[in-house]
């Protein structure tokens, strides 16, 4: 029941401001939001930058995930390394082990 008398004897104090206070204060707000416009610009750009890196490391790891699998199952027997996926195989793997 204390917490309604707080906030009813807040309602009771309400500041009625002149025009002109209203207008110093959207001032004062507009100046700390624009203040603040390049620090966020920065942030944004460290986010976006964060999120490039672990988009570029899932991808990786999937593509090694890939060619483990796809390695494995050449190592046991169920792909033949004369087709066309085998040779296939093969190249991506030197390519991968020799990038120029």
């Amino acid at each position: 029941m204390s917490k309604l008398k707080s906030t009813e004897d807040l309602s009771d104090k309400d500041p009625q401001l002149s025009k002109e206070e209203l207008s110093n204060r959207r001032e004062e707000i507009t100046t700390f939001y624009k203040d603040n416009i390049p620090h966020l610009e920065v942030q944004a750009d460290y986010e976006m930058l964060l999120a490039q890196i672990e988009k570029s490391r899932a991808e990786r790891m999937q593509a090694q995930m890939f060619m483990a699998q796809q390695y494995a199952d050449q190592k046991e027997g169920s792909v033949n390394p004369d087709s066309e996926e085998g040779k296939a195989f093969q190249e991506a793997m030197a390519k991968a082990v020799n990038p120029e």
